[in-house]
């Protein structure tokens, strides 16, 4: 075998051997998080607590609860436990993607809505 062919099957070999990037989604199942999106061209700020199968938001002076089914460790369905409006009747579906040692990224979307949209958020405590 010619010494070529010996490079490219030990760089198959080293390249099958990496592992995918992990995910360490149990590590944000509870927590005070922050979350940042901009809203009609001004940046706003939604700070939340998780634990477990409650969430509570605090937006602009206000809070609501939302109840959480996981469905695996790194997806879960947030329900508004008082909707005011049919909008906040829809559960919303996350998805976390990628996370880091203090912040996850997550895609998002109101169940039944083919839109899908991206956000990070950034664990305090």
């Amino acid at each position: 075998m010619n010494c070529r062919l010996i490079f490219i099957f030990t760089i198959i070999g080293l390249v099958s051997c990496q592992s995918p990037h992990e995910r360490n989604c149990l590590d944000y199942k509870n927590g005070t998080f922050t979350f940042s999106t901009e809203i009609n061209g001004e940046l706003k700020t939604t700070k939340f607590e998780r634990h477990e199968d409650l969430e509570v938001d605090y937006f602009e002076g206000k809070q609501d609860s939302s109840s959480v089914r996981w469905i695996n460790e790194c997806e879960y369905v947030l329900r508004n436990l008082n909707p005011k409006s049919k909008a906040e009747e829809k559960s919303i579906h996350i998805k976390i993607l990628t996370t880091t040692d203090s912040s996850y990224t997550f895609e998002y979307n109101a169940i039944g809505e083919k839109r899908k949209f991206k956000g990070t958020a950034i664990k305090t405590h």
